[in-house]
């Protein structure tokens, strides 16, 4: 899953500004039509023909448009993003605060570098080696001053615990519904991040910590996985 592929979608609706921008051949879909990859785009330029459109408020509004659902996606895939939502939210009040030209300007531009940053973050999960639902869990277990070599150690726990779940707890129909599901979620959660073979290393993490950590991944299984597959996840695959 790739952010790329749902800005493309957006800048198609900008083609009269963005046209110029492009350096290289886009891909083209079925219907002929370019698909614009983000990595091709020449930002600088792009915001050169920004500042000769007549539609910069049209322009600004597109892009907005395009972040919110794609952020609202992210975020419901993962909590840990909320810093995204944070910093888009500084540039839209800065944005409504005052809307003169040069404001505008400046908004399309900082837009631009919030939508690479979340191309970034979108494919976080791949650098780390992850796909986004382990990598969800990942976010949530780490924790400050852990060197490279305990980060690794705890890559390795999200997906076996993602797949203990899936092999029956979370098959269970409604499971979130029923209070016993629950508990058998929640204590497979608990043994799990316990344990010496599976868990959290105990040289690094307090029983205080652990438990945080049960609660933090049990709330968020529960919220992103009401069935399988989960449907915060394969939407968006």
């Amino acid at each position: 899953m790739r952010f790329s592929l749902d800005i493309g979608e957006i800048l198609l609706e900008m083609r009269s500004v963005i046209d110029g921008a492009i350096d290289v051949t886009t891909e083209a879909r079925a219907d002929d039509t370019p698909l614009y990859d983000i990595s091709k785009i020449n930002f600088e330029r792009l915001k050169q023909e920004f500042a000769n459109s007549d539609r910069k408020n049209t322009t600004v509004q597109t892009l907005k448009n395009a972040i919110e659902n794609r952020l609202r996606t992210m975020l419901e895939q993962n909590l840990q993003r909320t810093n995204f939502q944070e910093h888009y939210e500084r540039i839209i009040a800065d944005y409504n605060f005052e809307k003169e030209r040069v404001a505008i300007k400046q908004t399309f531009e900082a837009l631009l570098e919030f939508i690479q940053e979340l191309d970034q973050e979108s494919q976080r999960a791949v650098s780390e080696g992850l796909d986004e639902e382990s990598l969800a869990l990942f976010d949530l277990l780490t924790k400050e001053n852990l060197s490279p070599q305990d980060i690794e150690k705890i890559k390795q726990i999200p997906t076996q615990l993602l797949k203990t779940l899936k092999q029956e707890k979370l098959k269970i129909d409604r499971w979130p519904d029923k209070e016993s599901s629950r508990a058998e979620v929640k204590t497979t959660i608990h043994n799990f991040l316990y344990s010496d073979n599976t868990g959290l290393p105990v040289d690094l993490y307090t029983e205080e910590e652990v438990e945080e950590k049960t609660e933090e991944v049990f709330r968020h299984i529960r919220r992103v996985y009401p069935s399988l597959p989960s449907p915060y996840y394969s939407a968006a695959a």
